[in-house]
């Protein structure tokens, strides 16, 4: 293993388990798949990242079906508190970080900072994950990114690769590119060694997942401390785009799917000097994800059914626990379970209440839903607000599961008989928990967005609906999804199931066999270290 470069990970959360409050959703979770796969794979890496005093956001419904956002303070018993300390300068102000490391979870060692620091003017700069405004995300990046290489600093370790996953880390590459010019070497030339050093993974084409901050107020939160203004306007644009500087200081990036390949060099295609965009899909944990009773039913070639039905079972008797909501064994269950965000159409089957309330009625199917929206994003917050008054309507049909995290993850990607995904084409980068639903023998029914078109055999491992069609005319192409997804659901899904037992169960087995390896975190490694990590 001496040939792997010595890797330091940087990513504002992670998902390592559900009771460590550190992650928001998907990037979190992966960024824990890919710590624990590191462990596994004896692959020399330091991971970086940022005690959350409160963690993400919990979210919870009023009386009106509407989600109000509330913090908790927690106590972290899966730390170690290190002798480490690190400052940065946030507002011409010192702000002493204080260093915690995790490595409870079958990880590579995670490091986490932490500004909630007797003497600290403002302790609260780590309490609240994507909480807060402009000014204390500048500073949870600066935390983070400048904070990060000092503790790096601290700890002595030789980094071959400076990994960025998502842009908040950029920050990381401007403080060493000022340790190089503080040893007397030019911007340019400091900007061309750091850029040699650095590997990017870009995670969503969605404007919110591509942060620009104005060059006025990275002024003003100090970052000037470390580059001038024109150094900044140089790598990052103004206003300063934390994508686009990742691009330009990094040797290599990488797009988390095929297709989402396709879309990030267009998109980027004019961001002079800008690192190539190569494909490493992503993948899931499967010791932390996969059931055992099912890859034990699935290695034997029989009882993959009867396992199924546990499963099934058990999430039922979860949701019961939760919401009261008395679910049937024995009628088709959908699951949709992720961010509350209006491209990701998670009602899109209630598109037409029409062709869908018949269904219901004849008690044809049943589906759950979960998931969060960010605590600003009101949009998202009237697409919950929606599913649970349709839940309403249909009660022990349609239910809707508060407060999304992974526990709720667990008991859906491995109880549920569909998966449904209904992302408009090309916004989904990925879709990791479909995959994870596929290696527990879940078929996926999915548009062909993300991960997705690199997996689907329609009609032997699960069903596509939708053509790959996009277009800016949203109203079109919703309509013309909805349209298919009600046609393979009627004409396809359902008569499977009732009808076709023998083949839902072969297309279980299929499910697994084309994914448990090819969409595992140990082949995504293994393209890390090939692709991306080797110079």
């Amino acid at each position: 293993m001496s040939s792997i470069p010595k890797v330091a990970y940087f990513c504002m959360e992670y998902g390592l388990q559900s009771d460590f409050h550190t992650y928001a959703g998907g990037l979190g979770i992966l960024a824990g798949d890919f710590l624990k796969e590191a462990k596994d794979q004896q692959v020399p890496m330091v991971a970086i990242g940022l005690k959350w005093k409160q963690g993400y956001v919990n979210q919870r419904l009023d009386e009106h079906n509407y989600p109000y956002d509330c913090y908790k303070t927690y106590d972290y018993d899966h730390l170690e508190e290190t002798s480490i300390q690190v400052d940065v300068t946030i507002k011409d102000q010192q702000v002493t970080c204080k260093v915690w490391k995790a490595t409870d979870f079958g990880n590579v060692p995670l490091y986490l900072l932490d500004t909630d620091v007797e003497g600290n003017q403002d302790k609260w700069i780590t309490a609240q994950l994507y909480g807060g405004y402009t000014e204390q995300r500048i500073a949870q990046e600066i935390v983070l990114g400048i904070g990060g290489i000092r503790v790096l600093r601290q700890l002595g370790l030789e980094i071959d690769a400076y990994h960025f996953n998502e842009g908040h880390a950029v920050f990381a590459g401007l403080e060493l590119i000022r340790e190089k010019m503080c040893c007397g070497d030019s911007f340019e030339e400091s900007w061309r060694t750091t850029k040699e050093e650095i590997v990017f993974t870009t995670h969503t084409p969605i404007e919110a997942g591509n942060e620009s901050h104005a060059i006025d107020a990275l002024c003003y939160m100090g970052m000037t401390s470390y580059l001038s203004q024109e150094q900044l306007i140089r790598i990052g644009g103004s206003p300063f785009n934390m994508t686009v500087a990742a691009l330009k200081l990094s040797r290599k990036s990488n797009a988390v799917s095929e297709l989402h390949a396709e879309t990030a060099n267009t998109m980027w295609k004019g961001v002079a000097g800008s690192s190539s965009i190569i494909p490493i899909t992503n993948g899931v944990h499967p010791k932390t994800w996969v059931d055992d009773r099912m890859s034990a039913a699935y290695e034997a070639k029989q009882g993959i059914w009867n396992q199924h039905q546990e499963l099934k079972q058990e999430l039922i008797d979860y949701i019961a626990d939760k919401t009261g909501a008395s679910l049937s064994l024995d009628t088709l269950l959908l699951g949709c379970c992720r961010r509350m965000v209006p491209y990701k159409r998670n009602a899109l089957i209630f598109h037409d209440l029409e062709v869908i309330d018949p269904l219901l009625k004849a008690g044809k199917f049943q589906i759950v839903f979960s998931g969060k929206a960010h605590p600003l994003d009101e949009t998202g917050k009237k697409v919950i607000q929606h599913l649970v008054t349709i839940a309403d309507k249909y009660p022990n049909q349609v239910v809707f599961l508060e407060n999304y995290n992974m526990e709720i993850g667990h008991y859906m990607t491995r109880g549920v008989d569909v998966w449904l995904n209904s992302p408009r084409i090309p916004l989904e980068a990925c879709g990791t928990s479909g995959m994870k639903a596929a290696m527990n023998g879940i078929l996926n029914f999915s548009t062909l967005d993300g991960w997705w078109p690199e997996a689907c055999e329609h009609g032997k491992n699960g069903w596509q609906f939708g053509d790959g069609y996009s277009t800016e005319k949203i109203k079109i192409v919703d309509q013309r999804d909805a349209d298919s997804l009600y046609a393979v659901f009627n004409d396809e899904v359902i008569p499977t199931y009732y009808d076709k037992r023998d083949q839902w169960v072969e297309m279980m087995y299929a499910s697994i066999e084309s994914t448990r390896e090819r969409f595992s975190t140990k082949v995504m490694m293994e393209k890390y270290i090939e692709e991306l990590y080797q110079k």
